[in-house]
């Protein structure tokens, strides 16, 4: 891989890799401000000091996640192991500062022209960034778009369920101190700390200018995408491309030189059409010599990547105008005309974003994580029933797709009244990833959501609304005392419709762990969010990715918004372990339906959709001030994504109303 590094430099920022990701898996388990010491090294069951002896470690060689950089990044090899231990086996705070000083440093091997190429790539990223801003137009359309949806969901559902803020419900002694123990407090933003290390920038950082600091992120990101070779036969690491582990670790990197993740959002944009065009340029020339057996040739035949890179059987494209010809020939062949256009780049600025990609085996790799196992999801129907789930579809949401993206987004609907509604609520949301909401078994779930408005608009609901029952409803489940005759009869009436969806639920869950495993989405970092019975989806999918051995190299975020998931019965480590990256659960206290309807003897285990979640590295969020129901979170998840700010990388939940609500 060209590099615009020198070697000292080149040394230092895989070591600063290392580091993030040894923190990062430091952080499943003790999420930033935890009581703990955050100097301590993580244990998984080794009494060992050696980094080579605990071969769980994220930083060990078996991972496969730091040899292949270092490979790329043309580290010498006997610096490997030093690496290693240094990440795994001290505090990442006594060593950041001085590699970021090894960074900084200039010398013979600096020359002019290489400034100058960290320059013009650093420009080249600020327009990729500008190219992909939506506009305030799209912005302003999208949530009047909402608000309407809003309103007519609200116009749906019962006054019993929408109950005002300000009775909030007296939960039982036992569950109020759990809640106070473990709960994120909103006013926290991010989490109380005693050492804000990981949160700010390195004190270390000002000695690096902006370009030093954007090219050692677009190197390090580019390596991370190298298809190396694997010379270690005992990799625990299943697949190739965009490892969900590096992407947490690149965005604590870029928290750690106070560079906004958008700039590296953009950055992965420029690599992957870059690999792409280089891919392409392989082709033809691959083509030209007409040599059946070569290596071009035999990949296409696997279907790995067809004539041109594809993205759910889409042409693979990039926003700003800088469309189909980035594929054809790559940023270089573009800089004249965006050198025309916008001065400031001039040419070396693209022809700087094409040299950095990296090989061309790399390339391949990328191009290969567009679309490794065929058509992607858009559109894609599971080709045979499995376990009785007669539907199972992924639908495509916003405007991010076939744009070069490396990450994507599933969203999934739980409580549903029409198809609409396993799309509607999340169409609102702006972020920069590739967007699929995931409509499964449309017919159970309207049945059972159908079933408890009808309950919910009875008289017998409306009558114990009015005498004020509902408010004591669910601290006198969760005491197991006797329950009213008329919520014996509320269960009875929506117990069978329950039982049929609560089934299928945990099977879409096991079909969507087989997607990703399959790498359908391509071999790209997945962020998962789903609200009801779509969050338990997420949760089984989790559960079983960790019995098929499953690393955290597929799911980088998971966000579960009024889950119907016992605590104590469920393995919420193994499905912690699942997740790179940030793990969400948000619960409302007040939330009778969900502890009434949807099997309230499940309360008696815990819930996590009205309580927090006593597990290690679980972010519990009380969203009881925005939720009025349980049918709230077909229009208010929208404002707790905003609210949680998932680009960030510590844990955090704004508590203060957002502008447009203002």
């Amino acid at each position: 891989m060209s590099s615009f590094l020198t070697p000292t430099q080149r040394y230092a920022a895989g070591a600063l890799l290392g580091l993030a990701l040894q923190q990062a898996q430091i952080h499943q388990t003790r999420p930033l401000g935890s009581s703990i010491e955050e100097d301590e090294r993580i244990s998984s069951g080794s009494s060992s000091d050696s980094v080579s002896e605990d071969p769980q470690l994220w930083v060990h060689e078996n991972s496969g996640l730091l040899r292949p950089v270092f490979k790329s990044l043309k580290i010498e090899n006997k610096a490997w192991t030093g690496l290693e231990e240094t990440a795994g086996s001290s505090p990442a705070k006594h060593h950041v500062g001085a590699f970021l000083r090894l960074i900084s440093e200039e010398s013979a091997e600096s020359s002019a022209d290489m400034k100058d190429a960290e320059l013009a790539l650093s420009k080249a990223v600020d327009v990729m960034e500008l190219s992909m801003e939506t506009t305030s137009e799209t912005s302003m359309s999208k949530k009047e778009k909402h608000r309407e949806y809003e309103n007519k969901c609200r116009e749906k559902c019962s006054p019993a369920d929408m109950q005002p803020n300000s009775e909030v419900v007296d939960v039982p002694l036992q569950a109020q101190e759990l809640k106070n123990c473990n709960e994120l407090s909103i006013e926290q933003t991010p989490y109380g700390s005693s050492s804000k290390f990981d949160e700010k920038p390195v004190e270390e950082v000002a000695m690096l200018n902006y370009p030093r600091k954007v090219t050692v992120l677009y190197e390090l990101l580019s390596a991370c995408l190298t298809d190396t070779p694997e010379d270690n036969k005992k990799s625990t690491r299943k697949r190739k491309g965009y490892d969900a582990r590096h992407r947490v670790a690149l965005r604590l990197l870029a928290t750690w030189l106070d560079i906004q993740w958008k700039k590296v959002e953009a950055m992965e944009i420029m690599v992957a059409c870059s690999a792409m065009a280089l891919s392409k340029e392989q082709a033809s020339k691959e083509e030209e010599t007409q040599s059946p057996k070569s290596q071009w040739t035999k990949w296409k035949r696997g279907g790995i990547i067809g004539a041109a890179a594809l993205t759910g059987g889409t042409l693979m494209a990039i926003t700003g105008g800088l469309a189909a010809p980035a594929i054809a020939a790559g940023f270089s062949a573009l800089a004249p005309t965006l050198g025309t256009i916008i001065p400031v780049i001039g040419a070396s600025g693209f022809a700087a974003a094409a040299s950095a990609a990296g090989t061309v085996a790399g390339s391949v790799a990328i191009a290969a994580s567009f679309g490794a196992a065929g058509a992607g999801l858009t559109g894609s129907k599971m080709a045979r029933r499995t376990g009785s789930v007669d539907e199972f579809e992924f639908k495509a949401i916003g405007e991010n797709h076939n744009q070069g993206r490396l990450a994507v987004e599933i969203l999934v609907s739980g409580f549903v009244f029409q198809e609409e509604d396993f799309i509607s609520p999340w169409e609102g949301q702006n972020n920069n990833l590739e967007r699929y909401a995931l409509q499964w078994e449309s017919k159970n779930l309207i049945a059972v959501s159908t079933a408890i408005q009808d309950w919910l608009t009875s008289s017998i609901a409306l009558s114990m609304m009015k005498q004020g029952a509902m408010l004591t409803v669910l601290s006198t489940l969760m005491t197991a005392l006797a329950w009213p005759a008329t919520l014996l009869a509320a269960t009875d009436f929506i117990d069978s419709k329950w039982t049929i969806a609560l089934d299928r639920s945990d099977k879409a869950g096991k079909l969507l762990a087989e997607v990703l495993q399959k790498g359908l989405q391509g071999n790209r970092p997945v962020t998962l969010v789903g609200y009801s019975l779509g969050a338990r989806v997420i949760f089984k999918c989790l559960q079983y990715l960790a019995e098929t051995e499953q690393n955290a190299e597929l799911v980088e975020r998971v966000v579960l918004l009024g889950a119907p998931i016992s605590f104590r019965d469920e393995n919420w480590e193994v499905a912690r372990k699942m997740v790179a990256g940030r793990f969400v659960n948000a619960f409302s206290t007040n939330d009778w339906t969900l502890g009434v309807a949807f099997r309230a003897n499940l309360l008696t285990k815990g819930l996590a959709g009205i309580q927090p979640v006593d597990v290690p590295g679980i972010e519990n969020v009380d969203v009881t001030e925005l939720i009025e129901g349980h049918s709230s979170y077909l229009w208010v998840t929208e404002d707790i994504l905003d609210r949680l700010e998932l680009d960030t990388y510590y844990p955090v939940f704004r508590g203060s109303p957002t502008e447009h609500q203002k």
